[in-house]
């Protein structure tokens, strides 16, 4: 399986892109369509983990501050998780983090994502927020 992880650049890639973001991070929930993007898509770095023209996962990185990146709405497909697809996504955006001059990642997991982002040397900081009162978050923190 050959994984290209690239940004999004045509609107069928942000198509693909944002649905797959949907699919993941709200639908379980009954969330609609649109509650997927938030008012910094467009100051935001997005990448996309490919295998043909499958989209198979997704991130995305904006700077809180010269020093800070947020990496927000990380997800991979129900068929591809274990297979180091996320991980491939995550070394990205720390890289165009780094080219931006951010000296530390900061980012809001989900309770079951915590231990995939402290095998990339995360730590948690702080518990964070529950997401439609049922999905609890910690702030997790990163050195670059």
């Amino acid at each position: 399986m050959k994984i290209l992880i690239r940004e999004p650049k045509t609107r069928e890639d942000f198509e693909k892109y944002y649905e797959l973001r949907w699919r993941v991070l709200r639908a379980p929930w009954g969330m609609p369509k649109g509650s997927e993007r938030d008012d910094r898509e467009s100051e935001s770095i997005h990448v996309m983990a490919c295998v043909g023209d499958e989209v198979v996962g997704v991130g995305r990185l904006h700077l809180n501050s010269s020093e800070e990146a947020q990496i927000r709405f990380m997800a991979v497909a129900e068929g591809y998780r274990g297979r180091g697809i996320g991980g491939l996504i995550l070394e990205e955006l720390e890289r165009r983090a780094r080219l931006m001059g951010a000296r530390r990642v900061v980012l809001n997991a989900r309770e079951k994502a915590v231990h995939f982002y402290e095998k990339h040397g995360y730590r948690v900081v702080a518990k964070a927020h529950k997401l439609f009162n049922e999905i609890q978050h910690w702030k997790m923190m990163k050195e670059l």
